[in-house]
Order: C-alpha cells, then structure tokens, then sequence
C-alpha cells in the first residue's frame, strides 16, 4: 500500500512541476513590453493560425463600419507579396484605447500605463498579396492633437524584425492638415485613405509597398527613380497656371480638382523636344476623351529659361490650338523647385526629358522617366491604367451624416 502511495505522490508532484512550467511559459508569452516606443508588443496574444481577413472587435460597437483593404507588393510596388502579417490596432469611435477585461485580444495597460485595448487584430496577405480588415472608424484622440489613425507594424517571413508603417488616416478628417501631410514619411507608402460607399459599408483602399521608405531596409534593390516620388508614394497638391485647357487662365491645383479618380501628370523641364510633346499630347488626349471622367490629364512645364522670357504660356496655347485638344491641361509652373506654387514637393527633376507620374486616387501608381511615344509605351500606360481598375473604382464617395 506505501508502494502505491508513493507512486501516487510522485506522480501528482509531477503533474505539478509541469503545470508550474506552463504557467511560468505562458506568463513569459504574454508578459508585456516596458516601454512600447523601444518593444512593440506586435505578437501579444497572436493567433498560431491568421487569414487575409480580420474582423475587429470594434466591428460589432458602436460606430462607422468601414473596411481597410488592398495588396500588399514587394518593393518594386507591382509584385503582389503573399504571407505578410499585418498587426493593427486603434481607438474607439471616442478615441480613446479600450480595454475589455477577458476578451481574447484584450491588452492590459504595462507598468507605464501603456496599452493598445482589444480593438486589435492581426491578418496574414494571401497568394496575391491581398488583405481586408472590417472594423470601426476610430476617433481623434481626446486632447484632438492628431488626426484619427489606424497603426500598422509589418512582419514579413524572412526578417527577424517588424517595422511600422505610416498609419492609416483618413482624407476628410479636419485635423489632417496639409502641414500634417507634409510631415508623412510614406513609410510602405501613403497612409491616407479616401473611402468609397458600398451599400452602406465604407471602403478604403490602400497598397503597401515593402521597405519603402524604411530606414535601413536590408531587401532594398530598388534605386530612387530619377524624377518624381516612388509608387505608392502620395502626389502633392500644387498650383500650376494654366495656359490652355478647362481652367484656362487660373491657378488650379489638378489634384484637388480631378484627383478622385485616375490621372497623368506629364512633366516637362529644361529640355523639351516638341516633336515627342506633340506624339504623347495627341495620345493623351484621345486617350483622356475615351476614359471620359475617369482620366484626367497635365502637361506641366517647368522650362526655366521660357519662364522667365514670358514665352511659355504663348508657346502652350498656341500647341493646345494646333493639336486641337478637347481635355488635356496645359499648364506652367516657374520651375520645379518653385516653392510659391509648391509643385517642388514632387521632387520633379528639370534636367530629364520627361517624367509621366500616373495616379490613383491621389496615390503614385507608375513612374516613368525618359520615355518616348512609342505604341510599345502608348500600350503599358493603358495596361498600367486598365489593370488599378476594380471592383471599387467606381463606387461613389461617402455622404456625410
């Protein structure tokens, strides 16, 4: 009888030590950061198994129900990138990051006092890079010193380390201010979303690019284009004035004007050759005739010398008459490092032939530099514009409440 106690007392003081064990484990797993500035706590409660589509448990409170999406791409903005995690997390609508004591995503605040509540959620991009997360509109913090936002931190599966992205944040939010837009790092890309309605739900579309503008980025192949800002990467406003097309005679910023749906900025600077402006201008009208609203397209010229002699608006309107443009803008700025109209945020150089950047609602999607009006080229714009078409595209925007 000893002898079968004795095996019974053994036999629970192991079953002790290894529930000991895993609590000592588990309490190391889910022991919080110190600070989160210098550790994000991006696998706290993490699930072992993530899909593409990640419902937040602010979906189901109060609030705007909207839905985040896109693809995420490698570093070259065109190569969708499959098993990417996202972890994001936000505010409620009142802007404030709850906790809910239980909930399976629920973070306690750290001996700091720091937390990023439950409304929080991971996804993992599937084989063409795709991701959606339905959750809430979060609201401005209480002290309203920044503009609602969503966080973002990326893992990809051959990097040991995670990195943040430039938060979501959203264009009609008053406190995004165009100095606060100026700040953006673009980090992955621009953040800014600008949401579209789908029976009622919100729609925010937005691509990331991997390592863009992440300091240090050790897959970093990709050079800085010649000219212009890199896909993914937001156009700026600026204020050309326009010496030939629908807003003759004003300073009209294209992008605040005709930047919801797609569009084309063709630049020109200290080296036109006419004979090429000519061929792209006489295809990007057909081109902007045929796409009807969902195309608008510039001419920007930045000749300094022409500028200065007071040449350049003659020498537009009279190339507008002569190729009988029905659409296309052409307009003049000083040159592309003038400040007063702002066009030097777009980081055009004056010394290449030209730079195409086309758009998508407001967001970089191609960047050609040097390039000739060949069918060849004619063909890759159209394709590059047919293919950022979806199911979205046309969807109308949002009437406020």
């Amino acid at each position: 009888m000893l002898h079968y106690f004795r095996i019974g007392f053994l036999l629970f003081m192991c079953f002790q030590l290894v529930s000991c064990n895993s609590q000592i484990s588990e309490e190391k797993t889910e022991r919080l950061p110190d600070d989160f500035d210098s550790q994000q706590p991006f696998g706290y409660k993490m699930p072992t198994t993530l899909t593409a589509r990640d419902t937040s448990p602010g979906w189901n409170k109060k609030g705007r129900k909207i839905m985040l999406t896109g693809t995420v791409f490698q570093r070259d903005g065109k190569t969708p990138a499959k098993n990417i995690i996202l972890y994001y997390y936000h505010t409620n609508s009142s802007g404030v990051y709850t906790t809910e004591k239980g909930h399976p995503r629920n973070m306690p605040k750290n001996k700091l006092g720091q937390t990023h509540g439950y409304m929080r959620g991971w996804l993992q991009t599937d084989a063409n890079g795709k991701y959606a997360i339905y959750t809430i509109l979060p609201g401005s913090y209480p002290s309203r010193n920044e503009a609602a936002h969503i966080h973002v931190t990326v893992k990809e599966p051959d990097l040991d380390d995670v990195y943040y992205i430039d938060n979501f944040t959203f264009d009609d939010d008053t406190l995004l201010t165009t100095e606060r837009r100026k700040k953006m790092e673009n980090r992955g890309g621009s953040g800014v979303i600008r949401f579209v309605d789908q029976d009622g739900l919100w729609v925010g579309e937005r691509n990331i690019i991997l390592g863009l503008n992440i300091p240090d980025y050790p897959k970093d192949n990709i050079t800085k284009p010649d000219s212009g800002k890199s896909i993914g990467e937001s156009i700026f406003s600026f204020t050309p004035y326009h010496a030939y097309g629908p807003d003759k005679g004003t300073k009209t910023c294209p992008i605040c004007k005709y930047g919801w749906y797609q569009g084309i900025l063709y630049f020109v600077g200290n080296h036109p050759n006419w004979t090429d402006i000519k061929e792209w201008l006489s295809f990007l009208d057909a081109e902007s005739v045929a796409r009807g609203k969902h195309l608008k397209v510039y001419f920007v010229y930045g000749n300094e010398t022409d500028y200065q002699n007071n040449s350049s608006n003659k020498t537009l309107a009279r190339l507008g008459a002569e190729l009988n443009l029905q659409t296309v803008a052409l307009t003049v700025v000083p040159s592309f490092s003038d400040i007063s109209s702002e066009i030097h945020l777009n980081e055009i150089n004056p010394e290449v032939e030209n730079t195409f950047l086309i758009y998508k609602r407001s967001t970089i999607i191609e960047n050609y530099v040097n390039f000739r009006p060949t069918q060849e080229n004619f063909d890759k714009i159209k394709r590059r514009l047919e293919e950022t078409v979806n199911l979205y595209f046309d969807l109308p925007r949002p009437k406020k409440n």
